[in-house]
């Protein structure tokens, strides 16, 4: 069953769109590309509420995601 992050932290991106691996490393999530695959892989990471097992899967502006309890919502700068 998905899960609501309780703590949602918005990141402002400068262009629409951002991979969802490049996400986790972007904010310290993982420490490397490996560390991200591995995690999605295992279903750890959910976006916007559906467990998400695609390393590429392409994040988009207020899209939110949770991971080991913390969460980020994505925002553009227009």
């Amino acid at each position: 069953m998905a899960s609501t992050p309780q703590n949602i932290e918005d990141i402002l991106l400068s262009e629409d769109g951002i991979r969802l691996g490049q996400l986790l490393k972007l904010m310290n999530a993982v420490e490397d590309g490996q560390e991200a695959k591995a995690v999605i892989s295992d279903g750890l990471v959910q976006v916007n509420g559906d467990i998400e097992t695609r390393r590429g899967c392409q994040l988009h502006a207020g899209d939110v995601i949770a991971f080991n309890g913390g969460g980020w919502r994505i925002t553009v700068d227009a």
